[in-house]
C-alpha cells in the first residue's frame, strides 16, 4: 500500500502514515461490525436453548436489532453521578474499549496478512490484555459508588489470577513453536500431528487448550465466571453507574475481547488460517475464511456455556485458578519442555538436528569445525 501512495506523489512518511491508518481501519472497522453482529448471534443462540425465538422484529429475522439497540443508547443522556471523579468516570469505557481493538494489531489472519508482524506478538497480546483491567478498576473507584467498587475489586482479583495461568499456558505454545510471532506459531501447526493442522491434536497440548479455553470464559468474565456482574449481589457491577454511550463502549468492549479469545484459540491451538487437515485441496479456500468458521465455533462455545453452564461462586472461581489451573499450568511446562529434551523434537530440530543426528553432527558434516568431533566419533558414541 505504501509504494502506491508513493506513486502519487507522496513522501515515504506520509505514504506511511496514510497506510497505517487505513490498516488500522480495515481491521477495527470489520471488527466494530462482528460485534453488532455477533451480539445478535449470542441473543438468538441464547434463545434457541431456551426454546425462545430471540430478536425477530426489527430487519430481516431481527438481525438489525443490535442496530437499533446502538441507536438507542447514542440517543440517551449520559448521565455522571454528582459525587463521581468525573474524568475518570468517562476516561474508563474508552481504555476498556480502545485496549480491545488494540490487540488486534498482530491477529494474523492470513499468510503474512498481519497489521504489525512483530516478533514477540504473543507478548504484545499478553500485555495488552492485561490493561483492560485498569478501565473496569478505574470504572468502579472513580462511581463513588460501594456496589461498582465490589466488582472491580472482585474483576482486578480474577484477571489477574486467570492471567497467571494463561502465562503458562502460552510458555507451552512458544516451547512448541520456538517463536512468540503469532504467524510463525501458525506455520508451525501445519501437519503437527499426521495431516491434522493444530497443536490441538498433540496428548501433550490437548489438555493445555481446554485450560486456555476455560481461563479465556474467565479472563473476559463471561459465563459462568462473570462475578464482575453478578446481578444477585451487585446490581450490575462497576457498570451500575453507566447510561448511554459509556455504557455501550463496555458492551463492545466485553465482545471485541470474546472476540480476540477466540481468535487467540484458533491461533495457537487450531491451526489459524490454515485449513483443519492438510489436503491440498482445502488449500483452495482462502485462509481467512477458514479463521473467521474457526472463530464463530469459539464463540458458539462461550455462549452455549452461558446459556447452559450456572455461575460459580467466588471462592470457588479463585480456588479453579489458584489451586486446579495454576499448578497444572506449571506442570505441562515442564512435561512439555523435558518431553522436547528427551526427544530433540519441534523448534530443537529446526535448529539443526538432522535425523536423531546432534547439532554438531550436522555442522562437522557440513564443514570441518575445529574443536568438534567428526560424525564418525559422533555416531560411534551413540
Amino acid at each position: 500500500m505504501i509504494p502506491f501512495f508513493q506513486n502519487l506523489g507522496l513522501s515515504f512518511e506520509a505514504a506511511w502514515g496514510l497506510s497505517t491508518v487505513l490498516e488500522i481501519l480495515l481491521i477495527a472497522l470489520p471488527v466494530m461490525l462482528a460485534v453488532a453482529l455477533v451480539i445478535y448471534a449470542d441473543r438468538k443462540i441464547w434463545a434457541s436453548m431456551a426454546l425462545r425465538r430471540g430478536p425477530n422484529v426489527v430487519g430481516p429475522f431481527g438481525i438489525l436489532q443490535s442496530f437499533a439497540d446502538g441507536l438507542k443508547v447514542f440517543l440517551q443522556e449520559t448521565i455522571i453521578p454528582s459525587a463521581a471523579n468525573k474524568g475518570l468516570f468517562l476516561i474508563a469505557p474508552i481504555i476498556t474499549f480502545t485496549v480491545a481493538l488494540m490487540a488486534w494489531a498482530v491477529i494474523p489472519f492470513n499468510s503474512g496478512a498481519v497489521l504489525a508482524d512483530i516478533n514477540v506478538g504473543l507478548l504484545y497480546v499478553l500485555a495488552i490484555s492485561s490493561l483492560g483491567v485498569y478501565g473496569v478498576v478505574i470504572a468502579g473507584w472513580s462511581s463513588n459508588s460501594k456496589y461498582p467498587f465490589f466488582s472491580a475489586m472482585r474483576a482486578s482479583a480474577q484477571m489477574i489470577s486467570y492471567e497467571v495461568s494463561i502465562g503458562f499456558i502460552l510458555i507451552c505454545v512458544v516451547l512448541w513453536a520456538g517463536s512468540f510471532n503469532l504467524n510463525e506459531i501458525v506455520k508451525a501447526q501445519k501437519d503437527h500431528v499426521w495431516i491434522i493442522n493444530g497443536f490441538v491434536a498433540n496428548p501433550l497440548l490437548f489438555p493445555v487448550w481446554v485450560m486456555f479455553l476455560i481461563s479465556g470464559m474467565a479472563e473476559t468474565a463471561r459465563a459462568p465466571f462473570d462475578l464482575t456482574e453478578a446481578e444477585s449481589e451487585l446490581v450490575a457491577g462497576y457498570q451500575t453507574e453507566y447510561s448511554s454511550m459509556a455504557f455501550a463502549l463496555y458492551w463492545l468492549g466485553e465482545y471485541a475481547n470474546v472476540l480476540l479469545m477466540c481468535a487467540l484459540n484458533a491461533t495457537l491451538f487450531w491451526g489459524g488460517w490454515l485449513p483443519p487437515l492438510d489436503i491440498p485441496v482445502l488449500y483452495l479456500v482462502p485462509g481467512l475464511v477458514w479463521l473467521l468458521l474457526k472463530i464463530l465455533f469459539f464463540f458458539f462455545i462461550f455462549s452455549w456455556v452461558k446459556a447452559t453452564v450456572p455461575r460459580y461462586r467466588y471462592d470457588q472461581l479463585m480456588r479453579l485458578g489458584w489451586k486446579i489451573f495454576l499448578p497444572l499450568s506449571l506442570f505441562f511446562v515442564f512435561a512439555i519442555s523435558g518431553y522436547l529434551m528427551a526427544t530433540r523434537y519441534g523448534p530443537m530440530r529446526e535448529a539443526g538436528m538432522v535425523s536423531g543426528r546432534t547439532y554438531e553432527a550436522k555442522l562437522c558434516a557440513d564443514e570441518r569445525l575445529p574443536g568438534l568431533p567428526t560424525c564418525k566419533e559422533l555416531d560411534a558414541k551413540k
